[in-house]
């Protein structure tokens, strides 16, 4: 069992190198159903990984996108949104997040705010689109206004993870921003993340070079 678990993460690794890899935040309080509408996008293809660790859930998915394989990594917030605020690494090297409401729950639209603004502080460009979910209750729903969405000129969707409605075109769609995102990023955070990748390897090098330098020559033994 471990060894084939050790082959497929292999495969999975030699897979990666080749492909375009993504990462995909979903947020919105509890229960408003951002499990759900993964599952459902994913349907029997999804492994799930619970991540207890760091209280998350990952689901791993590939696509094509423009004839180029991509990898995505969907990261659930398995409950950490209870406590209305997300770790900063559930935000790190994202690159497009799904952000969601109930709209049989007000309460759920009014922390879109709350979350919007913590998605800035981690990621302050990132594509971000708005989901209505749970229309299926009351499709009356859907000729409602909701600001928020025109307020930060955002993509916005109505969808239902119960029956499907606009599910499959609202994943397909973050797919395709995260990879254009992350090809033409000009996002002031990844750019410190570079700086400081080639400053550590720069201090590494210049580390190894003071070592070899202060080695003591070797004397030959006296006679």
């Amino acid at each position: 069992m471990a060894d084939a678990a050790a082959a497929e993460q292999a495969r999975d690794e030699a897979a990666a190198s080749a492909e375009e890899t993504v990462k995909i935040i979903c947020l919105g309080d509890s229960a408003v159903g951002k499990s759900k509408l993964l599952e459902r996008f994913l349907l029997d293809g999804f492994r799930p990984q619970q991540l207890s660790t760091f209280a998350l859930t990952l689901y791993k998915y590939r696509a094509r996108v423009d004839g180029q394989a991509v990898l995505v990594d969907f990261w659930d917030t398995a409950g950490q949104e209870r406590f209305q605020s997300m770790h900063a690494s559930y935000y790190h090297k994202a690159h497009a997040c799904i952000m969601v409401f109930d709209v049989q729950r007000k309460v759920t639209y009014k922390n879109l705010n709350s979350w919007y603004k913590e998605l800035r502080e981690f990621r302050p460009e990132i594509p971000c689109i708005v989901v209505a979910n749970k229309i299926d209750a009351d499709m009356k729903v859907t000729q409602k206004s909701f600001n928020f969405a025109r307020k930060f000129s955002l993509p916005f969707y109505f969808v239902s993870a119960a029956d499907g409605t606009n599910v499959v075109k609202l994943f397909n769609d973050a797919i395709k921003l995260a990879v254009a995102y992350k090809q033409n990023s000009g996002d002031f955070m990844d750019e410190v993340m570079r700086e400081l990748e080639s400053f550590d390897l720069q201090k590494t090098t210049e580390n190894l070079s003071d070592k070899e330098e202060s080695c003591p020559e070797e004397k030959p033994p006296s006679a």
